[in-house]
């Protein structure tokens, strides 16, 4: 998020940085990426990565991998990332992109 945010919309870092401490302060829980989940996450990319069907990065992995790990679900606007999330069986809800859409 904060990658995209800060160098695809020329975000300031600070601004980006002040928003996710609001989301924090709000409730959000930030966990680590543990071995585990870095394991999963580069078995979902290989299994589930594909260049024009399912361009998932493996950021979406991570995120995906995490939702699995903890049994939760996964906030995103990414249709790519949705599919794969409902085919692991995974909840997600659905974010409106920058035009408004949701996947």
């Amino acid at each position: 998020m904060l990658d995209v945010l800060v160098r695809l919309q020329a975000w300031p870092v600070a601004d980006v940085t002040e928003k996710i401490d609001w989301l924090r302060a709000g409730g959000l829980d930030v966990v680590a990426a543990d071995e585990e989940i870095g394991l999963q996450a580069g078995k979902l990319h290989a299994r589930l990565y594909d260049r024009s069907k399912c361009p998932l990065s493996l950021a979406d992995c991570i995120a995906l991998a995490t939702a699995l790990a903890l049994d939760q679900s996964l906030a995103t606007s990414d249709p790519a990332l949705t599919a794969a999330a409902h085919g692991e069986g995974v909840e997600v809800i659905a974010l409106p992109d920058r035009r408004g859409v949701r996947p």
